[in-house]
């Protein structure tokens, strides 16, 4: 698979959520550019996510077998977890082009026609953040899945005539940070739908020793592990953090990474032993500080730390609450005694909920 079957296609646009360029972002187009000679390209290559490996390992040998298109695919969960990767895998797998675009770039049902009708016979249409698609397009797009056609309307008003095309089979993949947002009807028309969990240490390591040959650094594997135990469960930030190490090892030292390497470059780049950065570190305090530990609400969090509701909740919070420092209750947020203990904040005083705030003293 070629360099440019990885890269956008023209129009791709980003969301709101994607201007961040903080260290441990899992969500910065540059860097996905970067990490396109880092992708495997074959399924056995993919390190984690062994059950999915399995399933979607069957359906590709099935469709190679009957010589036909596998059925459509949709992965979810945070972003970095190998979405776009599996995506990429499925269409050289199959030996054919991937055509890439995402939701928000498909504005009209016009938009989804031109992309549909330049595929060829089995290709793979990889849509990312496809629950931002809007409706009008997504109802054009069911015809497509089911039947391989598409209606077309031409003209307007009284004269406006319907156009049927023909399309060659292909395979839709979709790629979500949150399935909740996509329409049921949508959902149900892919025939396999997998979520990506975050990855553990060992699976992490494996993936920054791979990366780490290939951009021919030389890290041990203590130091390949300290990166890994920092990076979230997540490869796309194992990736970064290995880059921003080696730049630090290559100016500050001989360029070899080690262990005491590793922990002095994620200092450096405010990286903690947990693996938050800055904006972590932000979220929580703001909640156990300002907030005397909370609960508050997501709007107030967002205006507090200065970050999209939308980032807060597909970037930041999963690991914050899957690490235990963060819980989301029916009244907002609120921090855990871990969340305090990592801060090194004593917890405050539980506030008697009928005092009110202007008695008297």
């Amino acid at each position: 698979m070629n360099e440019n079957e990885w890269g956008r296609e023209e129009g791709f646009r980003r969301g709101d959520n994607r201007n961040r360029d903080e260290l441990l972002s899992a969500d910065v187009a540059d860097e996905e550019r970067d990490e396109a000679g880092l992708r495997p390209r074959r399924l056995d290559e993919f390190v984690g996510q062994t059950e999915l490996k399995e399933h979607l390992g069957v359906l590709l040998d099935a469709a190679r077998a009957r010589e036909q298109t596998p059925d459509h695919l949709l992965f979810a969960g945070p972003p970095g977890l190998g979405k776009t990767t599996l995506a990429g895998i499925v269409a050289s797998e199959l030996g054919v082009t991937i055509h890439v675009t995402s939701g928000p770039a498909i504005e009209r049902a016009g938009d989804l026609a031109a992309i549909l009708t330049n595929l060829a016979d089995r290709d793979v249409l990889f849509i990312d953040e496809i629950h931002r698609l809007p409706k009008q397009v997504e109802e054009v797009l069911y015809p497509a899945m089911e039947d391989f056609q598409i209606d077309v309307i031409l003209g307007k008003g009284p004269a406006a005539r319907s156009i049927r095309f023909d399309l060659p089979p292909f395979t839709l993949v979709g790629a979500t940070t949150r399935t909740g947002l996509i329409a049921g009807p949508l959902r149900d028309r892919f025939g396999l739908v997998e979520r990506l969990d975050y990855y553990d240490p060992l699976e992490l390591q494996s993936i920054v020793e791979r990366a780490a040959g290939i951009l021919s650094v030389k890290v041990d594997s203590e130091g390949a592990a300290e990166i890994a135990s920092r990076s979230r469960g997540t490869p796309r930030i194992a990736k970064r953090l290995l880059r921003r190490v080696r730049d630090f090892a290559e100016v500050r030292v001989n360029g070899a990474i080690d262990v005491a390497v590793a922990r002095d470059g994620l200092a450096l780049f405010g990286v903690d032993e947990l693996g938050l950065d800055k904006v972590d570190r932000s979220i929580l305090e703001s909640i156990a500080v300002t907030h005397v530990g909370g609960p508050v609400g997501l709007s107030t969090l967002s205006i507090s730390v200065g970050e999209q509701p939308e980032t807060l909740e597909d970037v930041y919070e999963p690991f914050l609450i899957q690490q235990g420092l963060l819980q989301r209750t029916p009244r907002g947020r609120v921090v855990t005694a871990a969340a305090f203990d990592h801060l090194q904040i004593s917890p405050p005083k539980k506030i008697s909920e009928d005092q009110s705030l202007f008695d008297e003293k």
